[in-house]
């Protein structure tokens, strides 16, 4: 029993000296709203656009302002002769599609367009046109009030691969807005992506692709293709369709 006590006493001295050892350390600092707050870099002032006047933001590339399409070119070469009238400028189906001169990775896009009052035909001969990113992803544009057509190639569509979230479409005579936010892809080296491309599309304040990850170009026949290339230029689409041709305005990027 002696023993046991001296034991059970050795013990005991052996953790009191532990105890007295055991290394205090600084407690964390209690946080503080400070902390967490950054006050640089500070953002860029953008003026925004008036909604009055159709002005772009201040710091927007304006690709047409309602004077002239110096800001284009045609996809056959030369520079772009659409019609320009009224501070519009209206689809020539018999020159073929333009492109901006001028190329761009990611962005924030604007554009505004119309389709005439008396249009006729139906599913895809009415009202027909696109807005190609970097010449190669084509956002739909098609008049689809009270006119069906497949889904995923109405307008606002990512053609032919996602299907809009909503039809937010106006009447025939009524101006539609576009606001359409691209992320450009990144390529591997062997020509696969690193990062796919990526885009919103709102039509009239309707939100109708929500960052939508593309698959590839868009095509007419065949499946999405992956196509490498660097900073591109924006298609406007004349479409072969008989119908009244559509007209845009107020068209303006900034680059992201």
């Amino acid at each position: 029993m002696k023993r046991v006590i001296m034991l059970l006493l050795a013990l005991t001295v052996v953790s009191a000296v532990s105890a007295q050892e055991k290394k205090e350390y600084p407690k964390p600092e209690a946080m503080r709203p400070a902390m967490t707050e950054f006050w640089t870099p500070q953002p860029k002032v953008v003026t925004p656009g008036d909604i009055k006047t159709n002005s772009a933001p201040s710091d927007a590339i304006v690709l047409f302002d309602g004077t002239d399409l110096s800001a284009w070119r045609n996809a056959k070469g030369g520079e772009a002769d659409w019609k320009v009238h009224n501070g519009v400028f209206t689809v020539d189906k018999s020159k073929g599609d333009i492109l901006t001169k001028q190329n761009f990775g990611s962005f924030q896009l604007h554009i505004e367009w119309c389709v005439p009052k008396n249009i006729t035909g139906a599913s895809q001969s009415r009202g027909n046109s696109g807005v190609f990113l970097q010449d190669k992803y084509e956002v739909q544009i098609l008049d689809n009030y009270n006119n069906e057509t497949y889904a995923n190639g109405q307008a606002g569509s990512i053609y032919k691969q996602v299907i809009p979230l909503a039809n937010a479409m106006r009447k025939p005579g009524e101006w539609n807005v576009y606001d359409i936010i691209y992320n450009a892809p990144v390529f591997n080296d062997n020509g696969t992506y690193k990062v796919h491309p990526t885009v919103t599309v709102i039509q009239n304040g309707v939100v109708l692709i929500n960052n939508f990850v593309i698959r590839g170009t868009t095509e007419y026949i065949g499946h999405p293709r992956v196509v490498p290339h660097g900073d591109g230029p924006i298609r406007l689409q004349m479409h072969g369709d008989p119908s009244e041709p559509i007209s845009f305005r107020n068209i303006w990027l900034r680059e992201l």
